[in-house]
């Protein structure tokens, strides 16, 4: 009488072919994607609004200001919130590197709330601006280090880009905390090509991959 407990050779080729490569299907990238590049997209058009402002092209009420401002978040959690529906309707559940991949980024997520804590209560304690821009560096580090091992996993070579690119602007937004305008610019760019970049990447995939499934189904 067969083991069925024990696998068969073929079985753990299978298994070791699905960690190196990621498996053909992942069903979780869709809300990491749109996460990714709502974000870059929507935090990328309000730093061209602060651009437009440091230019004098954007001439609003304190109130506008504030409102446009909501408006980019409560935008963000909308969109975040659809991709979210959608991946339930698919179904979450994928190869290990997936959940890993997503694991790592969720991790970074936790410290980035942490973050906004700790610099957000040590600029108002402290009356000091520029200590609330070393937010955006750290985030810019974590997403390096959640990229690096992305990279790891799958041995995409834009996940490698994205990585190096994320260390790089962290240090750059670091160093530059007190040229406000330089600083800006930085960000800006940052957002949409690190983070608009890659979610579009994931966001494709994602949807290209359903399309093919459901062809299938």
């Amino acid at each position: 009488m067969s083991d069925k407990s024990r696998s068969t050779p073929e079985a753990d080729l299978a298994f070791l072919k699905a960690i190196v490569q990621g498996g053909n299907n992942p069903k979780a990238t869709l809300t990491l994607g749109v996460a990714y590049l709502a974000g870059g997209l929507l935090y990328g058009l309000q730093c061209l609004f602060h651009v437009g402002q440091m230019w004098g092209v954007v001439r609003w009420p304190d109130l506008a200001n504030l409102a446009f401002i909501v408006a980019i978040t409560v935008v963000f959690f909308i969109v975040l919130m659809w991709a979210v529906r959608e991946d339930r309707k698919a179904g979450t559940a994928g190869p290990i590197v997936t959940r890993t991949l997503n694991a790592a980024f969720s991790g970074a997520g936790m410290a980035n709330l942490a973050i906004v804590i700790v610099f957000g209560f040590g600029a108002r304690r402290d009356g000091d601006f520029a200590i609330w821009l070393y937010y955006p560096a750290m985030i810019f580090a974590l997403q390096s280090a959640a990229w690096f091992v992305a990279w790891n996993l799958k041995k995409k070579p834009w996940m490698l880009a994205a990585s190096i690119g994320g260390w790089v602007t962290a240090v750059a937004l670091g160093l530059l905390v007190r040229h406000g305008e330089i600083y800006l610019y930085v960000c800006t760019a940052a957002l949409f090509l690190l983070f608009a970049g890659p979610g579009w990447i994931m966001t494709r995939a994602a949807l290209q991959t359903r399309a093919v499934d459901a062809d299938a189904g």
